[in-house]
């Protein structure tokens, strides 16, 4: 399994960039390997998308209340539907989607499943909004390997 953690504040051009190189990264990891993305807008969309046009198998986590998929919140919603859409599978795993920290705890689950972790990271160390240095730290402790995707030309920020 191949997953993908990173910032959310990406705006479009990076967001390019960024979907460009992980379609590169996608086309020359271990053939066969399925993609796994914890369902929400920005990263995980262009990440289902390249990993669907590498002809890779996606797996969308979804946030649960028991046994029944959890609101997202509003701008992750349409996010979702794509995802869905793009998806092969779909996982349900019992976490609220508004409350980062139980984010955070989804996307450790997500990463434990892995193989690979490709990082869209700018190296940066985890604050009190941004945990992909935590998720990077988090993988490389267990012996995951982390890719760290960050184009020539990658800025933060939504403009």
């Amino acid at each position: 399994m191949i997953a993908v953690v990173g910032h959310r504040d990406l705006g479009k051009p990076t967001l390019e960039l960024v979907e460009a190189e992980l379609r590169t990264r996608l086309d020359r990891l271990a053939e066969g390997a399925a993609a796994l993305v914890r369902a929400g807008s920005g990263l995980p969309v262009v990440f289902g998308r390249a990993a669907r046009e590498a002809g890779r198998k996606l797996t969308v986590l979804l946030p649960a209340q028991g046994v029944v998929p959890a609101p997202l919140p509003e701008p992750d919603r349409s996010a979702a539907g794509e995802l869905l859409v793009l998806a092969e599978h779909v996982r349900l795993l019992a976490f609220d989607p508004a409350d980062r920290d139980a984010c955070v705890g989804a996307d450790e689950r997500l990463v434990e499943t892995c193989r690979t972790v490709l990082a869209v990271w700018d190296g940066s160390p985890s604050d009190g909004r941004d945990a992909t240095a935590h998720l990077v730290a988090f993988a490389r402790a267990r012996g995951i390997e982390v890719e760290v995707v960050w184009p020539r030309g990658s800025v933060r920020g939504r403009a």
